[in-house]
């Protein structure tokens, strides 16, 4: 697992945004349980901002360099989906 969240050097930052005790959130809060220290540790030097707001649609937002940003809604997906989503926003760059 730890290769797959070496981030791109042109990755700035990461957000996610979710709800805290919504159902729609429970497959993000279960991923982010269970990936974000391994992200953490093979990226010590890129923030990997949570933000929980009540009733927040779950989102992934990657900042690169130059202000450049996607987004990626984590709505209905599985925890291996949304594995999938943040992985190819973390591997590639704008």
């Amino acid at each position: 697992m730890s290769g797959k969240y070496a981030f791109t050097k042109s990755l700035k930052e990461v957000r996610f945004l979710f709800c805290q005790t919504s159902e729609h959130s429970a497959a993000t809060r279960t991923f982010l349980t269970r990936a974000y220290p391994t992200m953490k540790k093979n990226n010590p030097h890129t923030p990997i901002m949570l933000r929980e707001a009540l009733g927040t649609e779950p989102k992934i937002f990657a900042r690169y360099e130059y202000g450049k940003e996607k987004q990626e809604s984590l709505a209905g997906l599985g925890d291996q989906q949304i594995e999938a989503k943040v992985t190819e926003l973390v591997k590639t760059g704008m």
